[in-house]
This record gives structure tokens, sequence and C-alpha cells, in this order.
């Protein structure tokens, strides 16, 4: 069979070789990278721009990035034939082709972010360490987190004034550093798909500017999302834990320090998607305006074809309903969760309508192919382009969020970061 047989339905004149190959892990991959981008750019608002408020957010946005960067990879592993040779990018980064680019970008990239952690967090380091090693008895756990805490810290162990203050220095440069080659890690993305000179709606030389921008966006909402369901839990936790040490923060106060954290996370929220928003208009009224020879094709896949998907679900629910809910006075914790989850389904439709959208219609100009989503696997291929393996790439960040934050804890860190 074919790649792309499986799920391809053609309608009208399709020529015999035309399969939509690009499917959901295509549409996968550019939605991760630009959650990655997006909370490493949340985790920059304090450590560059001094938005104190934003402190707690930051190290859990910061830590959340990292649990997304080796996800960034694993959607075009699961899209490759021969996913072993997935590794060659990595080994052998040139700047001759987009692709070969991603090798350098994301090795300096993962790069910043772990030496900006291990800043960020080096003080809790050296204090664990120092900790277990004035306990004269220990467990297994204790040597064993004794053990990669000592790792950890490098034989860095100087608590100084000084020390901390150049750890401080380090973290804004690296914070600064970071902010451009993150939006290079994911602009790269929009300019694969912008210089395909043989596809329509693709070719436009604002198509990575707009992903950049949606980046932002779905980062900073997926970050809301998860520190708010984090908080939900910690706060359950405290209940439990409170009845043996009460010196613990009550839910009144972790109640408290949540809303300020996602009132004011939201705001910037509400401006990265104005920017967005208004790329992605001003994209559509371009080509309108223009209306180049292949428009006739186009403004049929945008205005009768997928319509729905994006006009009601990527624009309408997505980007309208969500800033409504923004903007009404008196955000409250559920209307911030519903909004940021709308606003994830907005920028997952416009990646499914871009790199979907984009492969529907024929090279003919006469035909029209769409893309059916394989739900129960019959085969390898469907099992990994299908909505198992789509489920696998979003919950395994999550997990490894989890696993992280064993070792470095995102709520509770006393330091002066």
């Amino acid at each position: 069979m074919v790649h792309g047989e499986a799920w391809t339905i053609k309608e009208l004149f399709v020529y015999p070789n035309e399969y939509i190959y690009w499917s959901i892990q295509i549409v996968m991959y550019p939605f991760m990278t630009g959650l990655v981008a997006g909370a490493f750019v949340l985790s920059s608002l304090y450590h560059v721009f001094g938005v104190k408020q934003l402190k707690e957010i930051a190290r859990f946005s910061l830590v959340f990035s990292l649990a997304l960067l080796p996800v960034a990879m694993l959607p075009l592993l699961l899209h490759l034939q021969q996913p072993q040779r997935g590794i060659y990018v990595m080994m052998t980064p040139h700047f001759t082709s987009a692709i070969a680019a991603f090798g350098i970008v994301f090795t300096t990239y993962g790069m910043i972010v772990l030496s900006e952690i291990w800043f960020v967090y080096r003080r809790f380091i050296v204090e664990t360490v120092l900790e277990l090693r004035s306990k004269q008895r220990r467990g297994n756990v204790e040597s064993a987190r004794l053990v990669i805490y000592s790792l950890l810290a490098m034989g860095a162990m100087d608590l100084s004034p000084e020390a901390i203050h150049k750890d401080e220095r380090a973290v804004g440069i690296l914070a600064g550093i970071g902010i451009p080659v993150a939006c290079f890690l994911h602009g790269y993305a929009g300019f694969i798909f912008g210089s395909v000179k043989a596809n329509a709606l693709w070719m436009t030389p604002l198509m990575p500017v707009i992903f950049i921008c949606s980046a932002v966006v779905s980062g900073v909402a997926l970050c809301i999302v998860t520190y708010i369901l984090a908080m939900e839990i910690r706060k359950q936790v405290s209940v439990w834990k409170q009845k043996n040490n009460p010196r613990l923060p009550s839910n009144e106060e972790l109640r408290s320090a949540e809303i300020q954290t996602v009132t004011l996370t939201s705001k910037y929220l509400l401006m990265f998607m104005v920017l967005a928003i208004t790329l992605e208009l001003l994209d559509l009224i371009f080509r309108n305006y223009t209306a180049v020879k292949s428009w006739d094709i186009l403004r049929s896949v945008i205005y009768e074809k997928d319509f729905f998907k994006i006009f009601v679900l990527q624009y309408g629910f997505g980007n309208v309903l969500p800033f409504m809910i923004f903007l009404l006075p008196g955000l409250t914790i559920r209307r911030a969760l519903v909004g940021s989850l709308l606003v994830l389904m907005g920028v997952f439709m416009m990646r499914w309508n871009v790199v979907i959208g984009g492969q529907a219609f024929s090279a003919s100009f006469s035909g029209f192919m769409e893309y059916r989503l394989p739900i129960w696997p019959n085969s390898l291929e469907t099992l990994k382009e299908g909505l198992f393996g789509a489920l696998a790439v979003i919950i395994t960040p999550f997990v490894l969020f989890f696993l992280v934050t064993r070792v470095l804890p995102v709520f509770g860190v006393k330091d002066k970061h």
C-alpha cells in the first residue's frame, strides 16, 4: 500500500500518485515545537523583562519547556519510514536545508534550556546536597538522592552572595539569548512550509512569523492549563499534609496566589493572541486581494471545503470565544482554564488547516483530497499516523514533566531568582 492511501479520500480529478502524505504527526510536529518555544518565552518574561508577578509560573514554564523539548522530535520519528535515520540530523547538522539546520538549532536551544535550569536551581541543588550530607543515617532513597544531586551540582558548591549574583546574571543572559533561538526553533517550521513554491497555500513570507506568534500563544495557554491543574492537585495534597504540618500554606493562600498568577499571565496571552490573529487575517486578506492564479482553488478550500474547520473551529471557538472569555471582568480559574483550552484547540486547528488544508487540493487544480484520521489501527503505519500516535505525543511531555519535577520541584523552592 502506498504511504497515505489508507487515510486519503479523493474527489473529482486527482492524479493517481497524489495522496495526503503529511498526516497527523506532521500536524503535531509544529504544534509541539510551538509549545516548547511559547513556554520558554513565558519564563523569559520574568528572567529577562523582570515581571516579578510571574516568578512562580516562570520556573514552572521553564521546567515544562524542558519536558516538552524531547517530544518536539517524536512526531517526526513516528512519521519517518526509517526512524533510525533521524539521529543523522543531530549527528551531521548543516545549513544546506531547513530540516538539516534543525540539528544545530535544536542542540543549541537544548543546551540553553539545560544551562538556564541549572543556574536557576543551583542553590536548591547545593542546599539539598548539604542537607543530605549532614544526616548521619540515610535510607536508600536519601542515598540515591544524594548521588543524583551531587552529580547535578557538578562541584559548584559556593553559595556566597557573589556566586548567587553570578547565577542571576547567567540566567538573565541565557534567557535573553534563548528567546530568539526559541523563536527560530519554531520559525524554521513555518519556513519549511512557506518555502514550498509548489504549494499555493503554504508559499507566503508571513508563514514563519505567523507560526512564531501562534507558538507563543499556544505555549502560554498550555502553561496556564498545566499550572491550574498542578495547583488544584497541590491544594488537595495540602489539605492532607496540613494535619501534620500547620506551617504549610493554606488553601486560601494557594488560591489567592493562583488567581493572581493566572490573571496576569492571561493578560500576556491576550496580547500575543491579538498579534497572532492580526497576522493570520492579514495573510488571508492579502491572498484575497492579490487573487493569484491558484486563488480559485484556494478559495474553494478555504470558504467551502474547510469553512467549518477554519472559520468555526479555528477563528470562532479557538480565537473569538476565548478572547471574549478573557476580556470579561472578574476572571475566574474555571474561565481561564476553559479559555486556555479553547486557545490550544484554535492553534491546533491552525496547524491542521495549514498542513492538511495545504494538501487538500490536487496539483491539477480540479480535484480535492480529504484526510480521514485513522482511529483504530490495522497496521503499524495507521498506529503511528493515527489517533493513538497523536495521543502518545500529547501524553509524553506530561509524563516527562512529572518525572523531572521529582528532582527539580516547581513549587516551594526558596531562592533569589
